[in-house]
C-alpha cells in the first residue's frame, strides 16, 4: 500500500506542505505541475520555488506571488469578523502564517476587488468572504471535480473554526484580501498535489503547535490561536520549546481533512522524501517532511 507520512514536529503551514509535496515529484513533473498551476486561473497568482537550507537540511521554499508581489509576512490566515450590532464594524482576530508575529492593519471599509475574464467577459468581484472563495473555486478554476470538492471541504473546516473562534456566523467571516488569494493558492496546490501523487493512505505525526504568543488586532493571545485550536480538537498536538506559532489554521485544516491517522511513523519502505521549508530560522530545521513509501 502506498503510504504518505507527514512529519509535523515543526508544525504545518500551507506553503510548507505545498513545497514538501512538490519535492515528491521528479524534476520534470515538478516543472510541469508549476506551469499547470500557474495557468489555472487563480486571480493574480504565480507560484515560484527556490532551494532553501535549514540547519544543514536542503529543501524547497514556495513563494505565492499575488499580482507580482509576495504579501509581507505571508498573511494567509488573517481574518476579521464584522459585527453589525449598533451599526458598527469591529475588527476581529488576525493571526499570522509561517511563524511571523506582527499584525497588518487594513481599512474595513475599503472595497477589496479583483477583475478577471470569464468566457471573454470581464468580471469584478470582492474576494474577502467565504462565499466569494466558494465562487472562485467553483466557477473560475479549471479543476478536476474531486479536487474542487476537496478544496471547498478544507475551506469549510477553516470557516467553521473561524466562525466559532470569533462568535459570528460563517457568512461574517472575512479574510484579508491578498491573504485570501495566497491561502486559496496553497490549499489548491496541496489538494492538486495529493490528487497527483495518489497515496492510498495518509498518516501524520502529532502536531507541534509551537508556543508563546501570537499578536492579533485585540492584543496578544496564547499559541495556538483560537481557530487553530478549534481545528485541532481531537487531534494529538503539543507545545514544544519553540516560542512561535508553528501550526496555522490553513496547515491544521489540511491535516485534519487529509490525514487518516495521527501516529508515530509506521514501518514502511521509504521511496522518496520531500522537505518543505518555512521562512524563520530556529534551532531545529524549520520544515515539514513528507515521506512516501510502501507498507503492508
Amino acid at each position: 500500500m502506498k503510504l504518505m507520512y507527514i512529519d509535523c514536529s515543526m508544525g504545518a503551514a500551507g506553503d510548507m506542505l505545498t513545497a514538501a509535496l512538490l519535492e515528491l515529484l521528479d524534476a520534470g513533473e515538478r516543472a510541469a505541475f508549476i506551469e499547470e498551476f500557474n495557468s489555472l486561473g487563480l486571480p493574480g497568482i504565480v507560484m515560484e520555488t527556490e532551494s532553501s537550507v535549514k540547519c544543514g537540511v536542503e529543501g524547497t521554499h514556495v513563494h505565492m506571488l499575488v499580482n507580482g508581489a509576495e504579501e509581507d509576512e505571508h498573511m494567509h490566515d488573517h481574518i476579521h469578523a464584522h459585527h453589525h450590532e449598533h451599526h458598527s464594524h469591529e475588527d476581529g482576530h488576525m493571526h499570522e502564517h509561517d511563524h511571523h508575529h506582527h499584525t497588518h492593519g487594513h481599512d474595513d471599509t475599503a472595497a477589496h476587488t479583483h477583475t478577471h475574464t470569464h468566457d471573454g467577459v470581464p468580471h469584478t468581484h470582492s474576494h474577502n468572504g467565504v462565499a466569494e472563495i466558494r465562487h472562485i473555486v467553483r466557477d473560475h478554476l479549471e479543476l478536476p471535480e474531486n479536487v474542487r470538492e476537496d478544496i471547498l471541504k478544507v475551506y469549510d473546516i477553516i470557516g467553521d473554526a473561524e466562525s466559532k473562534a470569533h462568535g459570528v456566523p460563517i457568512t461574517e467571516v472575512h479574510f484579508h484580501e491578498v491573504g485570501t488569494m495566497d491561502a486559496i493558492a496553497d490549499v489548491t496546490a496541496v489538494c492538486l498535489l495529493i490528487d497527483r501523487i495518489k497515496p492510498q493512505k495518509i498518516a501524520a505525526s502529532p502536531v507541534n503547535v509551537g508556543g508563546g504568543t501570537v499578536k492579533c488586532a485585540h492584543g496578544v493571545l496564547p499559541v495556538p490561536a483560537p481557530a487553530t485550536a478549534n481545528i485541532l480538537e481531537g487531534i494529538p498536538s503539543y507545545s514544544g520549546d519553540i516560542k512561535s506559532e508553528l501550526c496555522t489554521p490553513t496547515g491544521a485544516a489540511l491535516l485534519r481533512y487529509f490525514a487518516d491517522e495521527f501516529c508515530e511513523m509506521p514501518e514502511m519502505q521509504v521511496e522518496r522524501q520531500g522537505f518543505g521549508m518555512g521562512t524563520k530560522d530556529f534551532e531545529r530545521a524549520n520544515c515539514v517532511r513528507v515521506t512516501l513509501g510502501e507498507t503492508d
